[in-house]
């Protein structure tokens, strides 16, 4: 009889935290959804006032689509002053080739203090991290000055090089690699008669592809929306990335500005983005799950 009470306990506690799991997933589930919806409530505001027109807008906000998307669209590209398909070009350049750099350079640099013991190493380490806590604003009136010396203004060189010096993507990958790159795999690879340069690209890039995905995705975007230093080297309107375009149109005389335009230019800027973030979104759930394992 008391065995028989006992498992009526069990299975009623068995019960109630069933209930109690359900209803914290519901809650769960109810404060994600209006989070989700409040960050892209702003995205849609967007995306409708890039279809309506000038007039429509000064009228105030609604979530009807307007009809002048091919009309702003066309409006836009007549302006000869915002090329905004050399716009998008340069900014594919720019951030792509940061991306790459970045991602490839710290990779290269974590895994050197992975996986080499040498009597610096420690003082490398702290040296890199403090490097992350100077501003880009503190150094810009020398780097600026030493663009200019080297007669490289208006120029993409000075935006995509010194990107291969990440302090931030560096101890990212650190991080992660000391989580989920076993030095016996490094070990076992040079035993075997493995070059450095032929295990860090075969063997070490292939285990750190989630990483490496989300930390191309992030330098990508934030070279994409950079408008401080390209504001100080390009000049010249076909070498302007986006948002210096953007920021241009946003200057124009106010009695000839079309509001519509303006929108339409800032939805065709964050369009990229936001798709490579949809197919991209696995690898930075991936990447900063896997990440995150160590503490």
């Amino acid at each position: 009889m008391a065995n028989s009470n006992s498992q009526v306990q069990i299975q009623t506690e068995k019960e109630k935290n069933t209930g109690g799991i359900k209803v914290r997933r519901a809650i769960a589930y109810v404060v994600l959804s209006f989070v989700t919806v409040l960050c892209l409530f702003w995205f849609f505001i967007l995306f409708i006032n890039a279809t309506r027109g000038d007039a429509e807008l000064a009228k105030g906000f609604t979530v009807i689509p307007g009809g002048y998307l091919i009309k702003n669209m066309l409006g836009l590209m007549g302006r000869p002053e915002i090329p905004i398909w050399y716009g998008l070009l340069n900014s594919f350049i720019i951030a792509g080739s940061s991306a790459v750099l970045a991602t490839y350079f710290s990779t290269m640099t974590a895994y050197a203090i992975h996986t080499y013991e040498f009597k610096a190493k420690k003082f490398m380490f702290t040296f890199i991290l403090m490097i992350m806590m100077i501003p880009t604003q503190v150094t810009a009136l020398g780097f600026i000055r030493m663009v200019y010396a080297m007669g490289l203004e208006n120029n993409f060189i000075p935006l995509i090089v010194p990107a291969i010096a990440a302090p931030v993507t560096f101890f990212y990958m650190k991080q992660y690699m000391d989580s989920a790159l076993p030095l016996s795999i490094i070990e076992a690879a040079r035993i075997d008669g493995s070059g450095e340069f032929r295990t860090f690209n075969t063997i070490a890039l292939p285990m750190m592809k989630p990483a490496i995905a989300v930390q191309a995705i992030f330098t990508f975007v934030s070279s994409w929306n950079n408008y401080f230093t390209p504001a100080l080297i390009l000049k010249t309107a076909r070498n302007k990335t986006l948002p210096l375009l953007i920021r241009q149109l946003q200057k124009s005389d106010y009695l000839t500005q079309d509001m519509g335009q303006v929108y339409f230019m800032i939805a065709f800027s964050i369009l990229p983005v936001i798709i490579v973030y949809v197919f991209l979104s696995k690898f930075i759930v991936q990447g900063i799950a896997l990440g995150s394992v160590k503490g």
